[in-house]
């Protein structure tokens, strides 16, 4: 019998969202955690503290740090992260006679001196988790969560066709009706935030577009490094021609800082000390939407303005304002907290829907059987993703905590114990009966996030009281939210006990799954 369009619609819109769901949970989550990587890596560093001095002094601290510890260093690089950032990081190239293992990398706190911080990734892991994943070669994981991407939109535009009460059910949330339940959560935040997760979905595709689809770069440069070099601006360091009397940074970053219209993000200089020296000062990625900044280079002797780099065409400047969209750096702290609040919804939407095809299809079965291989193994995938994952989350925050501050290897560690708690949830879902899978998980979660704050007042003394009452909201706010979190998967432990809503109300007894 043939199909209509929005049955064929709702085919697609299914099997979209179920293969690669998973991963897109997976992507959801850890994206929208990464709208708060600079206050999460605030977090995972307690060693730094914020401070008042001003940018400024920070970068010039920081080069003045690193000329004295490298004599005749080639280049030197200081990254802020931007307003939010307590910290600068600090980056050098060594000399042809420094030793092979000769350090190359300082954190610094926000007056650009040295602190003996723990070795860790941060925020940073998990924003770069959303697009790059972990234990794949970057390239293989790219192309995976482009797919990944790319069966999301398609699923968006099949449900928007798919669904006829779109306005109606824009209102409607009913609770404790199982199935159905699921069904409006799903519905409600899909249609909710409809043009956040369109836009979402979509400027993540341009993000990664030349990767997708490199034939523009390949048709108009014969070798690729061309295009870097066109588009993207990094030059090396001259040969040295001799010492000479260096001009003062803070003239040079005071007069990029209003060519610029924004803070400084970056600044390298080359050749410190040497006739050859320049300063190149990029601006700071939150100053503005878009991400593709323009550099200034001055002469390091005289403080002279010897070029400007700007990308140029209608192109990038399309790429560049998509970009930042996505990642939402520029926002301030009201509208970051819609983005947070939105990305909880995607997260919500991709989870209801993967529950919701488990659901459906169990309702159909008789009373006590067990249901069809595919069927039971959604349901176990279901478990170890959408709580395995906030699981996982919890344990790389407790293992900061943990382990040695000065233990090698550490920011690997974190993340591993992340992974192994992830996979540990995979593993009860796949030994435990369905039903109670979900319970225990649950509660596992709750505990996990309780016991971050918890663990963070014994091993620190930026403990919860003593962060409210000293107005560090940095500190104070991811406390609670891993307490409200805490209180989330508690909720949902309570309802699964009590009522057992995965599977239907007239088979709870008899279904053992």
């Amino acid at each position: 019998m043939k199909q209509g369009l929005r049955q064929s619609m709702a085919w697609l819109h299914t099997w979209a969202g179920l293969l690669l769901g998973w991963l897109l949970y997976a992507m959801f989550v850890t994206g929208t955690s990464a709208f708060f990587q600079e206050e999460t890596t605030r977090w995972m560093t307690p060693e730094i503290q914020a401070t008042t001095t001003d940018r400024i002094a920070g970068f010039e601290n920081a080069v003045a740090w690193v000329t004295r510890k490298v004599p005749d260093v080639p280049e030197v690089t200081v990254l802020s992260s931007g307003r939010r950032a307590a910290g600068l990081e600090l980056y050098w190239q060594n000399g042809p006679k420094a030793p092979p293992d000769a350090p190359y990398t300082a954190r610094l706190d926000g007056a650009g001196q040295e602190v003996a911080a723990r070795e860790t990734r941060g925020g940073f892991f998990l924003y770069r988790f959303h697009f790059d994943l972990h234990y794949l070669p970057v390239m293989w994981a790219r192309y995976l969560v482009g797919i990944a991407a790319m069966a999301m939109l398609i699923a968006i535009l099949s449900g928007i066709v798919t669904h006829k009460k779109i306005i109606a059910d824009f209102f409607l949330m009913r609770l404790g009706k199982g199935q159905r339940s699921w069904l409006d959560a799903h519905n409600v935040s899909s249609v909710l935030f409809l043009p956040f997760v369109l836009m979402i979905t979509y400027t993540g595709l341009v993000s990664l577009a030349v990767t997708y689809m490199p034939w523009a770069v390949t048709a108009n440069f014969a070798d690729q490094s061309k295009y870097f070099e066109t588009a993207f601006y990094y030059p090396l360091p001259p040969e040295r021609t001799g010492a000479a009397a260096q001009a003062p940074l803070r003239p040079i970053l005071a007069a990029a800082e209003q060519r610029l219209s924004t803070p400084a993000g970056a600044v390298r200089v080359l050749n410190p000390g040497d006739r050859t020296a320049r300063v190149i000062v990029t601006g700071a990625l939150d100053g503005q939407m878009g991400v593709r900044v323009p550099s200034l280079t001055y002469d390091g002797t005289t403080g002279r303005l010897l070029s400007v780099f700007q990308p140029k065409g209608a192109a990038s400047a399309t790429e560049s304002v998509m970009i930042g969209l996505h990642a939402g750096r520029y926002a301030w702290p009201l509208l970051r907290w819609l983005y947070f609040v939105s990305g909880l919804a995607g997260c919500v939407m991709v989870a209801s829907g993967l529950v919701l095809w488990a659901l459906k299809r169990r309702s159909r079965l008789k009373q006590g059987a067990r249901g069809h291989f595919g069927l039971v193994l959604v349901e176990k995938l279901n478990v170890g993703a959408i709580v395995g994952l906030p699981i996982g989350l919890a344990t790389y925050f407790l293992a900061n905590r943990l382990l040695p501050v000065g233990m090698a290897g550490r920011a690997d560690a974190e993340i591993d114990a992340l992974f192994i708690a992830w996979g540990a949830a995979f593993a009860w879902a796949a030994l435990r009966p369905t039903r109670l899978a979900w319970r225990e998980t649950l509660a596992v979660a709750a505990l996990a996030f309780a016991a971050v704050p918890l663990v963070n007042a014994l091993t620190t003394d930026r403990n919860l009281l003593a962060s409210l009452a000293a107005g560090d909201w940095v500190f104070a706010g991811f406390d609670l939210m891993m307490l409200a979190l805490a209180a989330g998967f508690a909720l949902a432990c309570r309802r699964a006990v009590a009522a057992g809503p995965f599977v239907r109300p007239s088979a709870r007894r008899a279904v053992p799954a």
